[in-house]
């Protein structure tokens, strides 16, 4: 059986596109350095490889678009026909016409390219007409570009049809629109049409899927056809008369005695006349719905008329030549889709009348003939007037017959459970089972005190006997097992055995003992690897011969090194503990007090620094002001450096003191003034006596203008920072000269 899946045909790119994609293969896939002094073979090789690659993949891509598409003169007629209501198969066929004669096109112009291309006499020949080949190529694809966007707009279109298998089993809905065809549909298969209370809300086909006799069915909804001439139908119509047309299928006419869809009985009928040439030979079922708006037997004597007119020529379409009528059940149903009043009866009487119509068909088939010859019945003749009947063994017969009493009489707890009330009311008997010399006794209650005595106590007799069996048995037990766990004790060995029994001990709990400070302390411990001085060239002696050349003693950074080193943590780990007070944990044993591994100890938070003005206690200054005065003395030199004097203005700059190289701050000189009490004047005439002028021939320090105590918010406004980068430089003098 032929299977149509449109949604596996390929994409079908544009003409710019299709361009893009050959050449950027063609340049990845194929060499692209070449050189004038290769030898005029190997150049004319080079470009008729080019050349014929992008002929080859022009060809293979145009090659699988015209494969994939099918051919309307190959399949069946129901997709044939489909496809030209869809898209006119002139415009189809011209389209692929199209893309058949481009790729004919482009195999020729590669042939006579490489032809030219073998009696090419230098690299820019050879080159050119590669160009022009590729270029000739690209033309006819572009050329082509409207039938290749117009099949992929189809591509597009086939992908979203419904997947119908026209030689299945199949029951089609026709009818006008609005008549309930969606509502059916959705109430016997699984499908979701969308319904609505107006005419043509089903515009293409839609397929559902139903099981009858444990064979699927497949159920397809059409859209409304109107009564009209064939020529003035649309698309939309031309979808169902294609489908009726060419589908061996049940046909379901819905017809709505209600007059509820906007079309009365008369058009409806007259409907069913102008197509019923599209029945014959298919079982045909006229299916009056909406019952619930309006009954049968309450319509109008014209309307019934028309109806029975309807029957009779539904009756005429029976299996097999010459249209003679047929049993009239099945012919004309009712239903409500709203109620789902008939709704199963109209499906079961279509697939069984389907079923029966394809068993005929099959049984008049050549290939029925051929399986009869296949099968030979025997029957033998009878000999005499004498009957044989079938002996069976009595046992047999009363095995069968005890069996089916059997059958009859046994009840199940399920059953029981019904008789007696159902669930929540009848409780199972557990007692039911029990295996006793009388099943009287079953049912008895058993007493616990009976003249004053547990009756539990002399249920068994023996029971004291067991016990005592028991308990023999559990010593015995108990026996064997202390016997299989041996243990070394010292009543077996010497003294000097002994001696070494304690020793091993002892060691083995100090082992256990380190090996769990240890995991303890395993993941707070900080480990730092060493990868930045692998050739060990950073050394204490290297250190100290520099620092010597320098004139600086290196013992004490030397030694600050040593210690810092990871030999001597265990001793400061020690120490701390000890400066600490003592809160590590002590450890019984003879061990030097540098192996042991202590607990490791939180780091303490880094404390912030105080304001520049802030007087600290230990420090030996009296107030913030004092403390100021002592900053900028010890300051001055670097203040020197960096400060930028201009007439008129007062002494505004951020300057950048380092420490050590490692951490950096920014500090302003108002900023450090604007929260103290100092005499602006006096701090102005320090600083002169401090940092007298050098030869360069600064300019001396202004007065400064600005008021004499800073006091928040008294601040003035500062004019813009000058450029640093722009100040002349100035040559300090030496240290020695500052008094």
């Amino acid at each position: 059986m032929v299977q149509y899946n449109f949604k596996k045909i390929t994409v079908v790119p544009n003409g710019k596109d299709f361009v893009d994609i050959i050449l950027s293969r063609t340049q990845r896939q194929t060499p692209t350095v070449v050189h004038k002094g290769y030898a005029i073979s190997r150049l004319r090789q080079f470009y008729m490889r080019k050349v014929k690659y992008t002929q080859q993949n022009f060809h293979e891509k145009l090659s699988t678009i015209i494969e994939e598409f099918p051919r309307l003169d190959e399949i069946h007629p129901f997709y044939a026909d489909l496809l030209h209501v869809l898209y006119n198969k002139d415009h189809y066929k011209l389209a692929l016409g199209q893309i058949n004669t481009a790729r004919n096109l482009i195999s020729k112009i590669a042939k006579d390219y490489v032809k030219l291309l073998k009696y090419g006499d230098s690299l820019y020949r050879c080159k050119s007409l590669k160009v022009a080949a590729l270029g000739r190529m690209c033309t006819v694809i572009k050329r082509i570009g409207p039938s290749l966007a117009y099949l992929e707009q189809i591509r597009q279109h086939m992908a979203r049809l419904p997947s119908i298998d026209p030689n299945t089993r199949t029951i089609l809905i026709c009818g006008y629109p609005n008549v309930g065809k969606s509502s059916f549909m959705n109430k016997i298969t699984r499908a979701d049409v969308d319904v609505q209370p107006y005419a043509f809300t089903t515009k293409s086909l839609f397929v559902g899927h139903t099981d009858y006799k444990y064979l699927r069915y497949q159920v397809i909804d059409t859209p409304g056809i109107l009564d009209r001439p064939f020529e003035d139908r649309n698309i939309i119509e031309m979808c169902s008369i294609t489908a009726l047309a060419h589908l061996r299928a049940a046909v379901l006419f819905f017809l709505d005695i209600s007059g509820s869809c906007g079309y009365s009985i008369a058009q409806q009928a007259a409907l069913f006349h102008s197509i019923k040439s599209l029945f014959m030979n298919k079982p045909l079922i006229i299916v009056c719905n909406k019952t619930d708006l309006q009954p049968l037997d309450g319509i109008s004597e014209e309307d019934r008329k028309l109806v029975t007119e309807m029957k009779t020529e539904a009756m005429k379409t029976v299996i097999g030549q010459g249209g003679e009528p047929e049993n009239e059940e099945g012919v004309l149903l009712t239903m409500s889709t709203l109620t789902e009043d008939g709704v199963i009866a109209v499906k079961n009487a279509a697939c069984e009348r389907l079923l029966n119509q394809r068993v005929e068909l099959k049984k008049k088939s050549k290939k029925m003939n051929d399986c009869r010859n296949r099968f030979h019945v025997a029957l033998p003749k009878p000999r005499d007037q004498k009957e044989r009947p079938p002996c069976i063994p009595q046992a047999v017969l009363e095995a069968k017959t005890k069996q089916a009493e059997e059958e009859k009489k046994r009840k199940t707890e399920k059953d029981l459970e019904e008789e007696n009330g159902g669930a929540g009311v009848y409780s199972a008997s557990l007692k039911k089972n029990y295996i006793l010399a009388s099943d009287e006794w079953k049912e008895d209650v058993l007493p616990e005190i009976l003249d004053g005595h547990n009756v539990y106590d002399f249920i068994d007799p023996d029971i004291l006997l067991r016990l005592e069996e028991l308990e023999r048995e559990e010593g015995l037990r108990q026996a064997e097992e202390e016997a299989d766990d041996f243990e070394m004790d010292g009543e077996e060995l010497s003294p000097e055995e002994q001696e070494a029994l304690a020793e091993i001990r002892k060691k083995k709990n100090l082992l256990i003992q380190q090996h769990r400070m240890k995991k303890s302390t395993a993941e707070s411990r900080p480990v730092v690897p060493r990868k930045f001085d692998t050739d060990r060239k950073f050394t204490t002696k290297r250190m100290g011969r520099q620092l010597s050349t320098l004139g600086l003693d290196p013992s004490l950074a030397i030694n600050r090194a040593r210690s810092k080193s990871r030999g001597r943590k265990r001793e400061r780990s020690v120490e701390r503990g000890e400066a600490d007070g003592g809160d590590t944990m002590d450890i019984d044993g003879n061990q030097e007090s540098k192996k042991l591994r202590l607990r490791s100890m939180s780091r303490s938070r880094s404390r912030s620094r105080p304001p520049i003005t802030e007087v600290v206690p230990g420090e030996g200054l009296k107030d913030s002001a004092q403390k100021s005065y002592s900053y900028i003395e010890t300051k001055a030199p670097v203040l020197w450096e960096t400060f930028h004097w201009k007439d008129g203005q007062a002494l505004r700059h951020e300057i950048k003191l380092c420490s050590g190289g490692e951490r950096s701050f920014t500090f302003s000189i108002f900023a450090a003034l604007m929260f103290s009490d100092i005499d602006v004047d006096l701090v102005a005439r320090r600083l002169q006596q401090l940092l007298p002028l050098p030869k360069t021939g600064l300019p001396p320090l202004p007065q400064p203008t600005i008021p004499t105590v800073l006091k928040p918010g008294l601040l003035p406004p500062f004019p813009s920072i000058p450029n640093l980068s722009s100040a002349p430089k100035v040559t300090l003098p030496p240290l020695s000269s500052f008094p």
